[in-house]
């Protein structure tokens, strides 16, 4: 039914843009993807239960659930899509070098990233929380004055840690897992990152623990190269967030990754 309603929908569009490319336009991202006949979606690997890989090396997670579904819905089948694996530091270059038609990465939509990249409507809202060892005698932001906080690059956290805590020492590694770790070794007393990310780790490791404060507000969204070729790229995947979040796919989803 979703491809039926789409492939309606891409039509109506192509018909009121022009289904010829025309001399001096540039041709949009949509037509270039169903062109080729695969989605490439930038994914991470390091962030259970929204992106990770299985003992096979299959992606697995919202994110990557999310992916199928947008291939599904503008291919007409969730196994053409590729994934590739992005960091939260490195996701913005892939996707501007053209290793990826769009990003879904636990991406936050924020005010500076509005100005070099566009965003599908939210598919999640997060917040900024943070995870401490099992008996930790730290139990907020507060408490962490004067002492360390480990944050990812390329992340919110470290923006929104200096504006909250400036007295806290921050401390930065390039992906979750060496975050993980460092937390592990007693680097800092914390880890500053999206609940959702933070969650993951609890819920493989019982000596870690999951603070229930939220700090912030982090609504995620599909990221693409800012311009007018992305437009009808958007507007399909606004579709098909919007139509399988009112059929109940994407609850039925998060559902089965224990995500609230």
């Amino acid at each position: 039914m979703l491809k039926k309603i789409l492939t309606v929908f891409l039509l109506v569009m192509f018909i009121c843009c022009g289904c010829g490319k025309k001399k001096g336009t540039v041709e949009s991202d949509l037509n270039k993807i169903v062109k080729k006949g695969v989605l490439t979606v930038g994914v991470r690997a390091d962030a259970y239960p929204f992106g990770y890989k299985d003992e096979k090396g299959k992606y697995l997670g919202y994110d990557p659930a999310i992916a199928r579904l947008i291939a599904r819905g503008i291919l007409g089948d969730e196994k053409k899509v590729k994934f590739v694996t992005v960091t939260a530091s490195d996701r913005m270059m892939k996707l501007y070098s053209g290793d990826v038609d769009i990003v879904i990465a636990t991406m936050s939509v924020t005010p500076k990233r509005r100005q070099i990249l566009d965003f599908s409507d939210p598919y999640y809202i997060a917040g900024q929380a943070l995870l401490v060892k099992k008996g930790s005698r730290v139990r907020s932001l507060q408490d962490l004055d004067k002492k360390r906080a480990i944050i990812v690059f390329g992340s919110t956290s470290e923006n929104s840690l200096r504006k909250a805590m400036p007295t806290i020492g921050i401390v930065g590694y390039k992906t979750y897992e060496e975050a993980y770790r460092a937390l592990k070794k007693g680097k800092a007393e914390a880890i500053v990152s999206d609940d959702t990310i933070l969650l993951g780790m609890a819920l493989k490791d019982p000596t870690v623990e999951l603070l229930p404060k939220r700090y912030t507000r982090e609504p995620y969204a599909v990221a693409f190269r800012k311009g007018k070729e992305s437009k009808d790229l958007i507007r399909a995947v606004n579709f098909i967030i919007e139509t399988e979040n009112k059929n109940g796919n994407l609850k039925k989803i998060r559902e089965n990754y224990s995500i609230k």
